[in-house]
């Protein structure tokens, strides 16, 4: 596995690449030094998976995700930060991150971040992907709360929103399940499926939902529950 590392302390960069290069087949192919530079070096060195700060002057690692991800490269992203918000952490999925790593993370946990980044597999520091979960019953910050324009019902007790346009209630159960962290296997033990039959569902829902992983899946499931 071909592997950028981004930050735009040196010796950050230089921790990064000893921990990482050589490891469990592992090479790192460049450093980059900010988001721009990152978006220029996966051009030309077209590594399988960046390691990418986030705060960083110029072009930050959000920015230099997004732009990643617009261009249609094939490089997952690993955002690693010493700071993990609400804002930032959806913020990062939202622009393709794959994974959302905090610095103090241990060596095996970054490793195992790239390995699981290269098959498309996201990975969390404990108590991230839990707080994506939480944020789902939490109002959305960002809009106008309904209630400053018009007052509505509240929603009875115990329902959920209802699935977004062109998905099926079967498929959104599911989803709701990937945004717990459940695997395939685990979740056709909760709904009594099959393994394929759950990869399916899945398939389905990147499709319908416009999403390439399970990360932005788990936030799209989230944003709509939070929303609904």
């Amino acid at each position: 596995m071909r592997v950028l590392v981004v930050d735009d302390e040196r010796l950050m960069r230089a921790g990064l690449r000893l921990m990482v290069d050589g490891a469990a087949g592992i090479t790192v192919v460049g450093e980059a030094a900010d988001g721009a530079e990152a978006v220029a070096m996966t051009a030309a060195l077209a590594p399988d998976v960046v390691l990418m700060d986030v705060r960083m002057p110029g072009v930050d690692g959000v920015e230099a995700t997004r732009r990643l991800t617009a261009t249609g490269a094939g490089a997952r992203v690993v955002v690693l930060t010493a700071f993990a918000t609400d804002d930032l952490l959806l913020e990062a999925l939202r622009a393709g991150a794959v994974s959302f790593l905090l610095k103090d993370a241990p060596p095996e946990a970054v490793l195992a971040a790239v390995h699981d980044a290269a098959q498309g597999r996201g990975s969390f520091s404990p108590g991230v992907l839990a707080r994506l979960v939480a944020l789902a019953a939490e109002p959305d910050r960002r809009r106008v709360a309904v209630e400053d324009v018009a007052p509505s019902a509240p929603r009875p007790a115990g329902r959920l929103p209802q699935p977004p346009a062109a998905v099926t209630p079967r498929e959104w159960e599911v989803g709701r399940l990937v945004a717990q962290g459940l695997s395939n296997a685990e979740i056709g033990a909760e709904l009594f499926l099959g393994t394929t039959t759950v990869k399916t569902h899945v398939t389905r829902l990147f499709d319908k939902l416009h999403v390439t992983n399970r990360v932005q899946l788990a936030v799209r499931v989230l944003e709509h529950d939070a929303a609904g």
